[in-house]
């Protein structure tokens, strides 16, 4: 049976060499790197590569595209420019091709509106549409062994109740972040968390005018929120409800940033795990449970212009706590106790909608991969063992790879889950599956010909 260059057997079960779980951010990126490579003028041994995403369209934190919030990482951090800053796929080419290239340079700011951002993502994932599948999610991975040996996947995708099969060399599993709720706290019409935040808003509004609100939470989000509700419903209350003493500012200097550097991936990677952790400990403060300090001083000159006009509408309870809620459903109003750390005070109130800014957590990549879990290496702690080139290690050494995008903040640092090494990851998770897939085939020549191709990029 003959084989290409990447040993696609003739005649036999299509193979895709690179099968993208999830269609994000992190993949959009690596799909654009492979089409990129497949489209160049000197690439002889293109990519099969699809990805399956099991929303129905492109969407990335759709609940929180607040008219006036801004990005919090530079335009330039998009999906291409820090691999290849002459890609036609970069925010600034999004810009041109809209015609406001040159309004967005008078601007003055490396940090558009998150919508406009958010365009800017949909207007990428379009041109990688043929590529992608909408709709569709993987239940199950089986490894297929050749000459005793895994060499790919079995991918089990179903699509409205129906299961079909796909098989695949490597998997690219990028399953994004799931919401964090406080425990014993069950989501309801009017008990949010604010990753449907816009959704649900505007369904209260069409029911009826509001008279307070609630937000949970002392990040960047909750207090978007809180300023949002109490911009956009001039009549209701807004209680900021959260157990520090106040917001605490994001660290955004220059020298704190270089944590997200791509160097720094380097140098956190071969970090004992010791100081894996102090690092995390030092920098938490760029990322987690932080606010823009423009955000925090509005936030605090409404609160104090409302005290000078005797009309208070935005409570901040602070260092306070949520002590029990009760939800009485659509009829009813929302009857919560608020619990003050510091005195033991606390406070009864009723509000019509409940909003937990609480944050996410990485989805466990592990739950994707069904009977193929099994061949993951795992270290003393039990977390899933990750080489510098984001392929999981296993318990044998096989030509069929797994990467992981976004799960790996235990050895790649903070900016794992963030947009700020999106396109540097891309590039090197695709010369790592270009490395393997030409070492297993035997692909003398071929190798050192993509491997000459890819340091130019």
């Amino acid at each position: 049976m003959t084989c290409d260059a990447l040993g696609h057997r003739a005649g036999a079960v299509r193979v895709h060499d690179v099968l993208g779980v999830g269609f994000g951010p992190s993949n959009l990126a690596l799909a654009i790197a492979i089409d990129e490579h497949n489209n160049a003028p000197d690439t002889i041994a293109p990519l099969d590569a699809a990805f399956v995403e099991k929303q129905d369209r492109f969407g990335w934190h759709r609940g929180m595209l607040i008219d006036d919030a801004t990005m919090q990482v530079s335009f330039l951090k998009d999906l291409v420019t820090m691999r290849d800053p002459t890609s036609a796929h970069s925010f600034v080419a999004f810009l041109h091709q809209q015609g406001r290239l040159v309004d967005f340079m008078n601007h003055k700011t490396l940090f558009p509106l998150r919508v406009e951002f958010h365009d800017y993502l949909e207007w990428a994932a379009r041109r990688m549409s043929h590529l992608v599948d909408y709709g569709r999610e993987v239940v199950d991975v089986d490894p297929v062994r050749e000459n005793g040996v895994v060499a790919a996947f079995d991918v089990t995708i179903r699509q409205q109740g129906r299961d079909h099969v796909r098989r695949a060399r490597n998997l690219v599993l990028a399953a994004g972040l799931e919401l964090r709720m406080p425990p014993g706290i069950e989501r309801s019409e009017r008990v949010w968390h604010n990753r449907d935040f816009l959704a649900r808003v505007e369904a209260l509004r069409s029911d009826a005018q509001p008279d307070r609100f609630v937000v949970v939470g002392a990040g960047q989000s909750a207090a978007e929120v809180t300023g949002y509700l109490h911009r956009t419903f001039p009549a209701a209350e807004v209680c900021a409800v959260f157990s520090r003493y106040g917001y605490s500012p994001a660290d955004d200097s220059p020298f704190a940033n270089r944590i997200f550097d791509p160097e720094a991936v380097d140098s956190y990677y071969s970090s004992p795990p010791a100081v894996k952790q102090m690092l995390l400990d030092y920098h938490r403060n760029t990322n987690y449970s932080v606010v823009d300090p423009e955000l925090i001083e509005d936030l605090y000159r409404r609160a104090y212009q409302e005290k000078v006009t005797g009309r208070e509408r935005l409570h901040i309870h602070q260092a306070c706590r949520l002590l029990d809620i009760r939800d009485e459903g659509d009829d009813g109003p929302i009857r919560m106790t608020i619990e003050c750390l510091t005195s033991g005070e606390r406070t009864r109130i009723e509000a019509d909608a409940l909003i937990f800014a609480t944050g996410y957590r990485p989805v466990c990549p592990l739950g994707l991969l069904g009977s193929a879990r099994a061949l993951c290496a795992t270290d003393d702690t039990g977390m899933v063992c990750i080489g510098r080139d984001y392929r999981v290690g296993t318990i044998c050494q096989m030509p069929a790879g797994i990467y992981l995008q976004g799960a790996t903040e235990h050895t790649h640092g903070l900016g794992s889950t963030l947009l700020s090494n999106t396109a540097v990851r891309a590039g090197e998770i695709l010369d790592s599956i270009l490395r393997h897939l030409h070492e297993a085939s035997g692909g003398a020549g071929v190798l050192e010909h993509l491997l000459a191709a890819t340091k130019e990029r």
